[in-house]
């Protein structure tokens, strides 16, 4: 007599299932400031990365003071995206820490911005960016004025009185953070 075939079932209970991608790991709550923990990111970068960025970074809070700081530790870099509230598509600038230099980039009108003097580099659709040969860059009349007609067109703009720091994700693999 032929036996009917049984249905395999599996051994892992469905509520343990997930979707979500292993190769990015989300901040758990842990007693570790999210200050802190940014600083833990920028200190594998070489020491002269690592202060330039520290340095770019407290001259967009001034320059921002309300924002939201998003960040994104990457496979590929450290990210911190600076906007009006938590949706990462309202983004306005960010600082992008490469393992040799720093990067700001406008994130929502790059190719409409005024550029007379072409420091804009990159062809998307949405994004430019200006490498930074040092904070003092952030100081010159011409990238001052590209960060404030970019703050001033922003489809959201940034009121807030205090900024905060959000991390967003850390992914689980990365690239070497110094050359």
């Amino acid at each position: 007599m032929i036996q009917p075939r049984r249905r395999k079932t599996s051994t892992i209970p469905k509520a343990s299932k997930s979707r979500s991608s292993p190769k990015v790991r989300t901040p758990s709550a842990s007693s570790t400031s999210p200050k802190s923990e940014l600083e833990s990111f920028i200190v594998r970068y070489l020491p002269e990365v690592a202060s330039e960025g520290r340095a770019v970074l407290a001259k967009i809070r001034r320059l921002v003071p309300g924002a939201i700081e998003l960040v994104y530790d990457n496979y590929n870099w450290l990210v911190v995206g600076f906007c009006p509230s938590e949706r990462a598509s309202d983004g306005v600038l960010s600082v992008v820490f490469t393992p040799r230099w720093i990067t700001l980039c406008f994130l929502q009108n790059g190719p409409t911005l005024s550029d007379p003097d072409g420091l804009l580099r990159g062809s998307g659709k949405r994004v430019r960016n200006i490498r930074l040969e040092s904070a003092a860059d952030l100081d010159r009349r011409s990238v001052r004025a590209l960060i404030t007609e970019a703050l001033a067109r922003a489809r959201v703009p940034i009121e807030g009185k205090r900024g905060r720091i959000v991390i967003r994700s850390i992914s689980a693999k990365q690239r070497p953070r110094r050359p």
